[in-house]
């Protein structure tokens, strides 16, 4: 059964097309990761897919209904956990799972049963009783995830629900949302941190409101165009900007400490390239031809070799 299904969709503000003919089918069970840079059109495909908005031209549906036509039923089968969740601070945790249980209509009967398990499944049951506001910014991501699963969604939707958040928190997170597969919950998900689209069954690259690429983590990597050459040297800001100028690679970026440039040709030619121009300038450095990560391939596709660090996380 398709969870997720998307037909032409497409958001536009005036001038500005926010989210432009996404064409998208997600599975039920699976976990998919919609990837891109800030003001690439991830909130806004969120809040389509939510029902919160008519879409200029397309449609989707979700889990059977009509994001537009069926607002009423969708609102049923999903939850959606915006950037902001809508916690009451001035309420306990335990008050603010109950305030939307409430809100959802879940029954007495298995309520306090339900809210046992979410409190476990968070690690949060030692704060049921603390004020929302005196959490840190990881409980408080974790408690909004409570209260969004307290009526059981068919289809959850989560707009950058780590940013911001610890490497502890995350973790506990992502282990949350592998546990909801056991109940076939179908996740959609927005993130700018590559590492964690690793951990989806399949992805999509927004770009400028356009899906560039989907697919598994391992299908996209194969996408990367040229060869990619890893370098590791001193001043590594100073020599990519020499390298950029006397290769013109397909893209270039630092990566930490890092220079990964990539080029076209086959990888004994491209590593020899590189070499070549590294002895040209007096740069010693140790070069090697490495596997692309996601970020690699997105950077590539996205971003000229201008020389600017890589911006995803």
């Amino acid at each position: 059964m398709d969870a997720i299904r998307v037909s032409g969709l497409t958001q536009s503000f005036g001038d500005n097309t926010a989210v432009n003919d996404l064409n998208l089918t997600i599975k039920e069970g699976e976990v998919f990761g919609l990837v891109g840079p800030d003001g690439a059109g991830k909130t806004t495909v969120m809040r389509l897919l939510a029902g919160l908005m008519a879409p200029t031209a397309g449609d989707a549906w979700v889990y059977g209904c009509h994001t537009v036509k069926d607002s009423k039923q969708l609102s049923n089968h999903i939850s959606y956990m915006p950037q902001r969740f809508g916690l009451y601070l001035d309420l306990t945790v335990q008050e603010n799972i109950d305030f939307y249980a409430d809100l959802y209509n879940v029954p007495r009967q298995i309520r306090k049963e339900k809210i046992a398990e979410l409190l476990a499944l968070s690690n949060m049951t030692p704060f049921r009783d603390r004020l929302a506001r005196n959490l840190s910014g990881g409980m408080k991501q974790k408690l909004a995830l409570a209260c969004a699963l307290i009526h059981t969604p068919k289809v959850l939707l989560l707009d950058e629900p780590t940013n911001g958040v610890d490497p502890l928190s995350r973790r506990d997170f992502w282990r949350i949302l592998y546990r909801l597969l056991e109940e076939k919950v179908t996740i959609f998900v927005s993130t700018a941190y590559l590492d964690e689209a690793e951990r989806c069954d399949k992805i999509g690259l927004l770009h400028q409101g356009q899906l560039i690429l989907s697919g598994t983590p391992d299908e996209v990597k194969t996408h990367m165009q040229g060869v990619l050459v890893e370098i590791r040297c001193d001043e590594p800001r100073n020599v990519l900007s020499s390298l950029i100028t006397g290769l013109t690679p397909v893209s270039a970026g630092l990566f930490g400490a890092k220079i990964h440039l990539v080029l076209n040709g086959e990888p004994t030619q491209a590593l020899k390239t590189v070499k070549d121009r590294l002895k040209d300038i007096g740069v010693q450095a140790e070069t090697e031809i490495v596997v692309p990560s996601l970020e690699d391939v997105f950077i590539s596709m996205i971003m000229p070799a201008e020389g600017s660090d890589s911006n995803a996380k």
